[in-house]
């Protein structure tokens, strides 16, 4: 640990200024502040919030119900392994895959291109959820899917970007007094990505690796900041201003924003992205996927906009756990609820 990184970590304990409270909005960040144990070692007067920051957290469960009724209809859906255990309406992936259904769990979306080559009478879906980050990977199958003249594979979308979540928190009763900014995500938007949410309000971004002493050191820069509408980059081996410009480019010949639903909290204006009619031979039906029937007694919701923490849900370790999610916050690492417990 070097001298920056400990006389930021000593400042961090010992701080008895004014109360302040920065929300991540990166489920890895929340994962690696807890298994780092940064969360226990600030000072009492630093509260860390988790935040919307984790894909499969907020993706609706009217994703999950459209992806089991196009299994019912004898398509195959292909995914990773964390959607397979995110609860719908009426159950979960892996709860039709145990029936028999046509359920695949892959490593990269370019898997789905050889299995659909290697059964071309059978259609396939690829749930596509996630964030600035993901959305790239998805533009690259569509190339191959094109490239190979591929036509029974399609994309069953979720796919959402951050800055007008931090804005709506912003307007609600929870704003917090700064943000822990997504390192990955910045590494493909640029850092000036959250630059208009931040001097709208007058509250510190601070991009952060994952690394515990690049979180140190972006908190520190948080409770220095206070107060400020500053964008401070923290992770600049990784991230510049301006972005990937060759990852925006290709995002938008694919994809245009639209208005989406997230998980917990409702509809958020202009924090989606579908793909565009010129590819819509391409989507399995992405649209007005707005049914949110949660489990009663989930607070999910207001777990990810820091209304209260993980621990403070009825449900919490007991009849919600890693083993038996009711809500999706306990089924990923990147979780909040799962990390806190």
């Amino acid at each position: 640990m070097n001298e920056y990184v400990k006389k930021a970590s000593a400042f961090l304990r010992d701080y008895d200024g004014p109360k302040l409270s920065f929300m991540e909005i990166c489920g890895s960040h929340t994962n690696a502040l807890s298994k780092s144990g940064i969360r226990g070692m600030l000072s009492e007067k630093i509260r860390l919030i988790p935040g919307p920051g984790c894909p499969v957290c907020v993706t609706p469960t009217s994703f999950i119900d459209r992806l089991i009724r196009l299994l019912e209809g004898g398509e195959a859906v292909v995914t990773f392994g964390d959607l397979l255990r995110v609860p719908g309406s009426k159950g979960s992936l892996n709860d039709l895959k145990a029936l028999g259904y046509d359920v695949r769990m892959v490593y990269s979306p370019a898997d789905i291109v050889d299995m659909a080559m290697n059964e071309p009478d059978k259609s396939f879906v690829f749930a596509a959820v996630g964030f600035e980050t993901t959305t790239p990977v998805y533009t690259l199958l569509l190339e191959e899917l094109i490239a190979c003249n591929v036509k029974n594979v399609r994309l069953l979308t979720a796919l959402k970007t951050m800055p007008e979540v931090t804005e709506m928190i912003c307007e609600g009763p929870t704003r917090p007094d700064g943000f822990l900014a997504p390192g990955h995500v910045c590494t493909v938007t640029g850092s000036d990505l959250f630059r208009p949410v931040a001097e709208k309000y007058g509250i510190p971004f601070a991009v952060g690796g994952f690394k515990p002493e690049e979180l140190v050191m972006a908190l520190y820069a948080l409770v220095k900041k206070a107060g400020s509408g500053e964008v401070i980059n923290c992770y600049r081996q990784a991230v510049t201003e301006s972005g990937n410009k060759a990852a925006e480019a290709i995002v938008n010949k694919y994809f245009i924003k639209s208005d989406a639903y997230w998980r917990g909290i409702g509809m958020v204006k202009s924090s989606g992205l579908l793909l565009r009619k010129e590819y819509m031979s391409y989507d399995a039906g992405s649209d007005n996927l707005t049914e949110d029937n949660l489990n009663t007694g989930c607070c999910c919701g207001r777990v990810i906009t820091g209304e209260i923490t993980p621990d403070k849900c009825p449900l919490f370790g007991k009849a919600c756990t890693p083993a038996n999610p009711v809500g999706a916050c306990m089924v990923s690492e990147e979780g909040s609820c799962r990390a806190y417990l």
